[in-house]
């Protein structure tokens, strides 16, 4: 599967993610960084079929407005440690992959995985 991780989501979860096959970006890989706008996260979303995992609410908007980005991991966990969040998503990886063969909207926290649709 391939993942763009969002600027308040640390590049340690790529390394995590390529670790274990998947292809993973992070907005620093970018040419703007960090500072690479919404619009142009989706429009790379999109054009490399790549699912943004954030913590940005707005993106869920794009989705159901602008059916942008691909596809959506969004991060509810609140404050949450760089180790925590690692693991949290090591545990339910497999799941997450399944799911977004069926779903293009995932949420997840430090509990459960939501799917949306």
């Amino acid at each position: 599967m391939r993942f763009l991780v969002d600027a308040q989501l640390s590049r340690r979860l790529c390394y995590q993610l390529r670790a274990r096959g998947h292809d993973a970006l992070h907005t620093l890989d970018l040419p703007e960084g960090n500072r690479t706008p919404d619009a142009a996260i989706n429009q790379l979303s999109v054009a490399e079929e790549r699912v943004v995992v954030t913590k940005d609410a707005d993106f869920v908007d794009t989705l159901i407005i602008q059916g942008v980005p691909y596809k959506l991991l969004l991060v509810s966990t609140g404050n949450i440690s760089n180790s925590e969040l690692e693991a949290l998503f090591l545990q339910h990886l497999g799941a997450l992959v399944t799911g977004f063969e069926v779903f293009d909207f995932i949420e997840i926290d430090r509990t459960a995985l939501r799917f949306h649709f």
